[in-house]
């Protein structure tokens, strides 16, 4: 097939489709609904906070997209459950789902606790997979199904000081190998996104010699920018990745090698 500048660009029209955006409120997920809403997407926004959901639906709807608030723990799968509801309610289907919800729990290894060990699985690893369980009927339904699970760099290194969390996230990466072979006969594409170091409230809450740190250990010597995770998101969304499924796109300014 030979491709033209309009066929090109219809593979990256993401018009009139419908997207679930877990931690969707601030960070990487504030910066991928707002271009999602850019892109002509319907975004439903959750995350914990209901005040902070409201503010990025705002933002999205003054710059001319459609877009709910869902607020909710995806530790909790009642919440998972209302999420998809209210999402399918409001706009009829689902097309995307990105589990980006984050919590980075650190306890070192000969002090983590049962409660803290429990609390980050729940949130990094199981909330993404019923998560796309609950959606996955509407998923199936959609000509243009996939789904983005936001791990970690972290999950190529050693984990240190992060054992909880970077396990969880390993988890997560392995469940997006599953998902996309088992969801492979639904057209269902399933990928991952490994950021590096981004410059997010979850990274400003680490003290200043840790941030210099995994500042120092990318070849770029800086920290990205959540925007800079948005190229790369919208690639693995769109049709332009229509043989794309199973994989996870390292984007960490060359901290790590494949």
């Amino acid at each position: 097939m030979t491709q033209t500048r309009s066929s090109l660009k219809a593979q990256f029209d993401l018009d009139g489709r419908v997207a679930i955006v877990t931690g969707g409120s601030r960070g990487i997920g504030l910066a991928m609904a707002e271009a999602l809403g850019a892109c002509g997407v319907s975004v439903a926004i959750s995350s914990r906070k209901a005040e902070a959901c409201d503010a990025a639906v705002a933002r999205i709807e003054a710059a001319g997209g459609r877009a709910i608030s869902v607020p909710g723990n995806m530790g909790d799968l009642d919440d998972v459950t209302v999420l998809v509801a209210a999402t399918v309610e409001a706009f009829g289907g689902i097309d995307m789902v990105v589990n980006n919800a984050a919590n980075a729990l650190a306890q070192p290894i000969g002090s983590i606790s049962a409660e803290a060990w429990e609390k980050t699985q729940a949130v990094n690893e199981r909330g993404p997979l019923f998560l796309v369980q609950e959606a996955l009927p509407y998923l199936i339904a959609s000509p243009h199904a996939s789904v983005l699970n936001v791990v970690s760099v972290g999950v190529f290194t050693s984990g240190a000081g992060l054992a909880m969390y970077t396990a969880a996230k390993a988890g997560l990466l392995m469940l997006t190998r599953s998902m996309a072979a088992e969801l492979a006969r639904h057209d269902i594409r399933v990928n991952a996104l490994a950021p590096g170091a981004v410059d997010t409230d979850m990274m400003r809450a680490n003290p200043e010699e840790a941030v210099e740190y995994m500042r120092a250990g990318s070849l770029m010597r800086r920290l990205a920018e959540p925007d800079e995770m948005v190229g790369p998101a919208l690639f693995l969304l769109s049709d332009m990745a229509s043989f794309v499924t199973g994989s996870v796109l390292v984007a960490d300014g060359g901290m790590t090698f494949h």
